[in-house]
């Protein structure tokens, strides 16, 4: 007598909960109730006839066959999800900061858009680890420090540029020419980057002591926001900035030196023959080299593996 059929959505339910450790977290990836969640797990352990999650104040972890499940479930959901992409292309969706997006790429993407009409992009804003199966991002741009995934078609496109801004009337009113003026100006950081200060002044090549630090910010806008409005010195990736240079709303009175850290970008495995894809590869790696070197030919520089 064949053994009764497993319900897919129990085995989605089931990978979802042991990925995330939690009913809850489960349900709002599954967009379906704590209850819904629980049901199907508990029909999949009937099923089977063995426990596959302990249940706890903490959340819910995998027994060992659960784990093994798992592990085999989510290599099993993500083939599907690249055999359906690679038959029926969706939207191309684009992950980078927050930061990024608002000073850099928006300003840049009409550019874009004007030479690929055709191609539809989405957009994820995250700063650190992917999975490009399970966020459905194809395209990211990254700082060199973040992991990549394993199967990442990966370039380290150029070094980021970093120093102090402030506003004008600042700089005026604090007189900041030189390092030696830091000590009477307020220094402004991020709690994304808190040791920005640090790294420029290792890199900036000028013998400075320790610096204090009066005011950390959440997020990089909210650090240059207060920049603008005269409220310090922050420093910041040059490349988060330009516009505000250029235009005059922001002034840099030390210049900018070459950062510990590269931009990459990486290109999901499975989409490394889609035009579109290849397509905004090439833009962002050509975009970032102008903007942070002022060059270009970036995607030839950049040395991006392509399949033959």
């Amino acid at each position: 007598m064949p053994a009764p059929r497993l319900s897919l959505n129990a085995l989605r339910a089931f990978e979802a909960t042991a990925r995330l450790r939690s009913f809850s977290a489960a349900a709002d990836e599954l967009s379906v109730t704590h209850g819904a969640v629980s049901r199907h797990i508990k029909a999949l352990e009937d099923g089977i006839g063995l426990p596959l999650l302990r249940r706890g104040a903490n959340g819910a972890v995998p027994t060992p066959e659960g784990q093994r499940l798992a592990d085999a479930l989510s290599r099993a959901f993500a083939v599907i999800q690249v055999s359906i992409e690679e038959l029926r292309p969706g939207p191309l969706t684009l992950s980078c900061s927050e930061s990024i997006m608002m000073y850099w790429l928006l300003p840049r993407l009409a550019r874009f858009q004007d030479d690929n009409p055709d191609v539809e992009l989405r957009f994820n804003t995250g700063a650190g680890a992917v999975d490009f199966v399970r966020d459905n991002v194809g395209v990211a741009i990254r700082l060199s420090t973040i992991e990549p995934p394993k199967d990442a078609i990966r370039a380290d496109i150029v070094t980021e540029w970093i120093g102090p801004v402030c506003a004008p009337q600042y700089q005026r009113s604090v007189r900041v020419a030189s390092v030696d003026d830091l000590p009477r100006a307020r220094l402004m950081t991020t709690r994304t980057r808190l040791h920005a200060w640090d790294d420029w002044r290792h890199h900036c090549g000028a013998p400075l002591g320790e610096l204090r630090i009066d005011e950390s910010f959440a997020h990089f806008y909210l650090l240059i926001q207060a920049a603008k409005c005269g409220l310090g010195l922050a420093n910041v990736p040059r490349m988060l900035v330009l516009d505000d240079l250029n235009n005059g709303t922001l002034v840099a009175p030390l210049g900018f030196v070459p950062g510990p850290n590269k931009l990459s970008v990486w290109l999901a495995p499975h989409l490394a023959r889609r035009p579109d894809a290849t397509r905004l590869v090439d833009w962002l790696a050509e975009e970032l080299r102008v903007s942070e070197n002022g060059g270009a030919g970036a995607a030839a520089a950049a040395g991006l593996r392509r399949p033959r």
